[in-house]
């Protein structure tokens, strides 16, 4: 059986940890989708623990007390195993090591946050296509025509939540 492929940006597991201001749904969501990767899942991660080292700044590699937590445990645990997590070169431009050779050039991603270029890159230099699990950060609603025209998916868990909070911060009705 395949296993569900993605990538797992922070704020999924931060909102498993009950770390965001959001519904309670968006929570469950966000727990449901970290338990399926971890019981069937796959993740994909770059090989210089840029993602890894995010996970690690933010959460518990106890594995508590939270399912965010315990995602990185996960993570931790089977980084090395290539039927849960496979490791992808990324390559830093040499003048900003938050910016990747691998980023999409495209007008409409210029200001795309510097953070989470890494996320980006990894989905674009993967042999398959890898979707990019994202809960909370409205920015990248703004963002995600420009990413599927350069074959980047974002699969919004909390869709109704950031496509509010987006509408909100941009003063668009």
């Amino acid at each position: 059986m395949n296993k569900f492929l993605c990538l797992v940006d922070t704020n999924v597991p931060l909102v498993a940890n009950h770390q965001a201001d959001v519904s309670g749904e968006c929570v469950l969501e966000c727990v449901r989708r970290l338990k399926e990767i971890m019981e069937n899942g796959c993740i994909v991660l770059d090989d210089q623990w840029k993602i890894l080292g995010e996970y690690l700044h933010k959460l518990s590699s106890s594995g508590q007390p939270g399912v965010g937590d315990a995602f990185l445990k996960w993570v931790l645990t089977n980084q090395a195993n290539p039927e849960r997590c496979r490791l992808v070169a990324i390559t830093p431009k040499p003048d900003d090591e938050l910016d990747f050779v691998e980023f999409p050039n495209h007008a409409k991603l210029q200001d795309f946050d510097r953070s989470d270029r890494k996320f980006v890159a990894v989905s674009a230099v993967h042999p398959e296509e890898v979707p990019i699990l994202q809960a909370t950060d409205s920015k990248w609603w703004g963002w995600k025509e420009a990413l599927a025209e350069c074959g980047i998916e974002v699969i919004f868990l909390c869709s109704d939540e950031i496509a509010e909070k987006y509408t909100k911060k941009m003063g668009n009705d």
